[in-house]
């Protein structure tokens, strides 16, 4: 099995540009986020302060969290309830960072990451594919941009689906996320040794599509 591991901070399109590579690669998209934004989304709606490892911790006990892939798509299930939609709110990305940080948390879902990637060919991304849960994977790269030019997307996104969202917020938060992600004590957000940086600051979709895309092929032929 191939698994390509792309790493990076948050909003630096990780999710989106990997999911074109598993399209063109007819590879399984695994959005490892989406797994700590359902937990975080469990915590915050139960009412627990997410970043408390006291509070946190004894809700994994009956916490039943899965992937499902539709028609190639990645779907997020708590117990019978698809969260895909409801992860992605605005308040949950500071939960998903906070839960993150939580050593059992990542124990918790470490097993059925590696599973998926022992029986699919796979593009998985996250903060630390390349160095922790698949340190093996054939292809690493560490994907990135600037804080600002993180923000701006993000805001436009958001906006582009109607909500009402403040630049100067988002900016200080993927701040503050950057460095929760940096910090931690367990498995923090690192460029692998063997990982290819590529800074996607300024560039368009497209671009960054592309420039991952040949990066990507490039890889591929020295291994395949």
């Amino acid at each position: 099995m191939v698994s390509i591991a792309i790493d990076g901070p948050a909003g630096a399109g990780k999710s989106t540009i990997a999911k074109h590579l598993a399209k063109k690669f007819g590879y399984i998209y695994v959005d490892t986020g989406a797994l700590y934004r359902a937990i975080g989304l469990y915590a915050y709606e139960k009412g627990k302060n997410t970043a408390s490892e006291q509070e946190v911790v004894p809700l994994l006990e009956e916490i039943e969290v899965k992937l499902a892939f539709v028609q190639g798509e990645q779907r997020v299930f708590l117990g019978e309830r698809d969260v895909s939609q409801a992860i992605r709110q605005p308040e949950i990305s500071m939960a998903a960072s906070n839960v993150s940080a939580i050593p059992k948390v990542r124990e918790f879902l470490f097993d059925l990451q590696r599973d998926i990637a022992k029986q699919n060919n796979v593009v998985m991304d996250g903060r630390d594919i390349g160095t922790v849960v698949l340190p093996d994977a054939q292809v690493k790269i560490f994907l990135t941009a600037t804080p600002q030019d993180r923000a701006r997307r993000r805001y436009e996104e958001l906006i582009q689906k109607g909500h009402k969202v403040d630049y100067d917020q988002l900016l200080e938060e993927v701040i503050q996320r950057d460095y929760n992600d940096s910090n931690r004590a367990i498995a923090p957000l690192r460029q692998a040794k063997d990982a290819t940086l590529l800074d996607t600051t300024n560039f368009t979709l497209e671009q960054a599509v592309q420039a991952m895309t040949e990066l990507v092929e490039g890889k591929l032929k020295d291994v395949l």
